[in-house]
């Protein structure tokens, strides 16, 4: 199984890194950029083959290190059997 994780601020926490790239993206030109929000993005692939299991352990996961909860959500999803695909 492969689980896709989104790690975000959550919303009202400060991003300097998103308000930063935000002013850059406006000076090169891009005036109609509202808002950036940075992330992270992870892919785990797990040896797992029950769906319910996979999802707990990747729920502690995210808890206990992947993100931090306090000013930090996650959202994740879980690929049965992820499809291959060469770049």
């Amino acid at each position: 199984m492969r689980a896709k994780i989104h790690v975000t601020l959550k919303s009202g926490i400060l991003d300097p890194q998103g308000r930063t790239i935000r002013q850059s993206l406006r000076t090169l030109g891009f005036a109609g950029v509202a808002d950036v929000r940075v992330g992270k993005f992870l892919e785990i692939e797990l040896n797992q083959d029950d769906p319910v299991e996979a999802e707990a352990q990747l729920k502690a996961m995210c808890e206990t290190l992947l993100a931090n909860t306090v000013i930090e959500e996650y959202q994740y999803e879980l690929e049965l059997h992820p499809s291959r695909h060469s770049s």
